[in-house]
């Protein structure tokens, strides 16, 4: 028996409304008994539908599942009503701690440390707390170190559906990095005069 299509978007609304998180595509394929293909085309045009609409909400792809969301436009409005956590900032430490895990993941906290030069306790400790970053297993060697990696909330966080959409970092970036950097700690050398 073929459903209507308004009444499975419905479904679709009450799923990623009542689960909160996003929800896998094969999920959401089986509660409705309808083939995944078809449920990722039926909320790909449920995510314009909502897009184009002067509506509060959104729906956003993260990896291979999905989540209904507010729309940022409406953030002033909702931070009135709703008690909004506080938003935590990023200081130049955690974002480079972050970069790293987001880049080199699954990755241990040694490894991190020895890339950075510096220990990491702290930032790995706030990171996880912000869950911008989790345990992701635990790496098959002497002590069995824990592996890290991001989260949905670190995709969520920077606009991306995967890591795979992080912008490459090319060799020439790098030496630009390095030079600001040794700008920045006014490291660089002046010549010097005979």
């Amino acid at each position: 028996m073929k459903q209507d299509m308004k009444v499975i978007e419905g479904k679709i609304e009450a799923i990623l409304f009542s689960v909160g998180d996003a929800v896998d595509k094969n999920q959401i394929a089986q509660a409705l008994e309808i083939d995944t293909k078809t449920v990722v085309k039926i909320i790909h045009n449920m995510m314009d539908k909502y897009d184009s609409a002067d509506r509060g909400i959104r729906i956003i792809e993260i990896d291979d599942a999905f989540q209904m969301c507010t729309k940022t436009d409406y953030y002033d409005t909702l931070v009135k009503i709703v008690n909004v956590p506080k938003k935590h900032v990023l200081t130049d430490v955690l974002l480079e701690t972050l970069s790293i895990v987001a880049y080199k993941q699954p990755i241990t906290r040694q490894e991190i440390e020895a890339i950075r030069g510096v220990s990491c306790v702290h930032a790995v400790n706030k990171l996880v707390e912000y869950n911008l970053i989790q345990e992701v297993g635990r790496l098959d060697a002497v002590g069995r170190p824990i592996l890290f990696g991001t989260t949905d909330d670190f995709l969520r966080s920077f606009g991306v559906q995967s890591t795979d959409e992080l912008p490459m970092i090319t060799p020439d970036k790098i030496e630009d990095f390095k030079q600001q950097a040794m700008e920045e700690a006014q490291l660089t050398f002046a010549p010097v005069k005979d």
